[in-house]
Parts: C-alpha cells; structure tokens; sequence
C-alpha cells in the first residue's frame, strides 16, 4: 500500500436522527425494499424490525436460537430470510412477525442467505453445500463438493446466475442445472464477493489480502494486491465504475471504467490507523460510508479531491455494518455494542 497523508475534511455532514439498541453485537443489517423498515440481527440470536423513521421497534424475531449470521430481505414481499448457527435458514413475515418456513441448511452453521433479484430463488450456504429454495420452501437444487466452507454468496445482476465462493475460486450457477456453468478457478481463499451493477464484473476479496477482478463472460482476471490485512470490504458505485475495497484502515477506490484498473494505482481515502469493518457505496448517489474497528463512522465524497472526507462521528465499540436506505436519504451503523444508529447526510 502507498503511504498516504490523512485525508481533509470540511464541516460535518452527518446527522444523528435516532439511535437504538439490540441485545448485543450487531451482526447484520437489511432494509425493507421501501426503505419504511430496517431489521437487525443480534450476534445471539434475537431480529428486531424497526420502523425507518423513528426508530421505534415494530416487531421482535426469535431469529436463531445458538446466534444470527446474516439477514436478507425480499426484493418485492414483505418476506426477511435470515440464518445461524441452529442449522436453520428461516423465512418471517414482516408485517406479523410469523415464521412463515424453517429450511434445513446441511450442516450446523447456515452463514450466508440471498435472495434472487426476482424473489423466485433463496440461495442459501452451510458447510460446503449451497441450497437453492423456492419461495415457497421446496429445495430445488444443492450444490456440494466446493473447496472449502461456501464464504459468500452473491447473484449476478439482471441474470438468474450465482456466484459461490469458497477455497478454489469461485462458481457460477444457473438454478436449471445440477452443475458450474462457470468456474474462476484460484488457488486461494476469497472471502467477499461483489458484482457491478451492470453485471460485467465480479470482485472478490482474500484470505491472502488481494482483490481479484473477474470480467465474467471472457473469463480474464485481475489482481490487485499489497492490503495491509485480508479483504473483508468490497462495495460498488451505483455506474459499476468505481469500486471501493477495505482490507486494512484505507479505503481504496479503483477506477475500472475505461482500459480498467490495470496498471493504475487506487484513490486512498484514510483518517486513522484502526482497520475498517464495513464500507457501502450510496445505492444511487456518489458517497461512501465507512465503519471501522475503533467505533469511527466516516462518510467521504471521492470525487472531492482535496477534502473528501465530509463527515464522521463515534459509536461505541466496532462500527461493524453500515448500510444505506434505498432512497439513500438514511445511513444506519451497526455497532460492536449493540447500538443500531441512523444518520442523515446534510
């Protein structure tokens, strides 16, 4: 990584709007496709549905009895997947609180859960197998035999193909056949994945702290490396241009328009040395929001050269997710406390 300078700043944009609490470390967050709700999953188990403007808790979930992993909220039905360490994925309706299905994962620790851009299709990750579920709970497929534990899972924009991460690389998946119609075949450990938005493009991030881009339908690899630590963090601006990776207390953005980001060196965007949890692009705007290890939020303008970091404040313990609302009029921040924060941009 460069040596970089701290980044300057100008008057704060962040507002606190109203701040909350679950039972303990904030393990996942997921808007409401509306974005009038926001669930958020304790690390021991319990989901609370929190109405978006005020914060108030419409709903309590029993969630997974040994701890919640991750949460996924439908695209189009007031429908919230979530999984954990029970060996369960769960389907919850969002208006009443009712399971509404139990889904067994294949293994003691279900990690990840996503829903197809259409609501058809749940894809869902323990151990070494992935299922794929209709929306009314019949498994369709499942997919065994990866290198490794599945670490992500991620759908590729406007197309009913899933990627799978696990040590090996990463496959690509149609849900009307038993086999990769892909594979990114890579003799390590990705952790992260993240389509562009236009679909041309996956990133992963590594145990061996590099980014890899993959130009899905040539198949031709990139990889940027030299990340002080592994890459847990990757997020793409809404015009699949610029992609924004973590993997150590600078967020770097990569200009991948044009010739790609070959040969070119990141925009580096650092204010401390503690090392990021989180980072998210606006869904439709040009901002990113960052959490880090040491409670510091922080909201940077990449395009504002000379003071891109424009806003910023302190929750207690790690800022470990941030997520934006669909209309990217509210930032929310998980915390290591169990603090749920919103924010406005001003």
């Amino acid at each position: 990584m460069p040596v970089v300078k701290r980044a300057g700043k100008t008057e704060n944009r962040l507002r606190k709007v109203w701040s909350t609490a679950i039972p303990d470390h904030c393990a996942a967050l997921a808007w409401a496709p509306d974005g009038t709700a926001l669930a958020g999953a304790a690390v021991s188990g319990p989901i609370t549905i929190f109405d978006a403007p005020t914060g108030k808790a419409r709903l309590e979930l029993s969630g997974h009895g040994f701890g919640t992993v991750a949460l996924d909220w439908h695209p189009a039905a007031p429908r919230l997947a979530s999984v954990g360490q029970d060996g369960k994925a769960r389907v919850w309706d969002t208006t009443t609180g009712a399971e509404v299905l139990s889904l067994a994962g294949g293994a003691g620790w279900v990690e990840r859960v996503a829903w197809s851009m259409d609501g058809t299709t749940l894809a869902t990750a323990a151990g070494k197998k992935v299922r794929l579920w209709d929306a009314a709970g019949a498994q369709l497929r499942e997919y065994a035999g990866h290198g490794g534990t599945v670490s992500d899972l991620a759908w590729r924009p406007g197309a009913n193909v899933l990627a799978v991460a696990a040590y090996g690389g990463v496959s690509l998946y149609e849900s009307s056949n038993p086999e990769p119609v892909r594979k990114f075949e890579w003799k390590g450990a990705p952790l992260k994945l993240a389509w562009s938005p236009d679909g041309k493009i996956l990133a992963h991030g590594n145990q061996d702290a590099t980014v890899h881009f993959w130009y899905a339908d040539p198949g031709e690899m990139l990889q940027m490396h030299g990340f002080p630590s592994k890459v847990r963090e990757l997020s793409w601006d809404q015009s699949s241009r610029f992609l924004a990776n973590g993997g150590g207390p600078a967020v770097c953005v990569w200009d991948c328009g044009g010739k790609g980001p070959e040969g070119t060196k990141p925009q580096i965007l650092v204010e401390s040395e503690a090392p990021l949890a989180a980072i998210a692009w606006q869904r439709r705007g040009f901002l990113i929001a960052a959490g880090s290890v040491d409670g510091w939020v922080r909201l940077w303008q990449p395009a504002n050269k000379k003071t891109p970091l424009i806003g910023s404040d302190q929750v207690r313990e790690t800022a470990a997710v941030v997520a934006w609302s669909p209309d990217d009029k509210l930032l929310v921040v998980g915390a290591g406390s169990g603090a749920v924060t919103a924010y406005r941009v001003v």
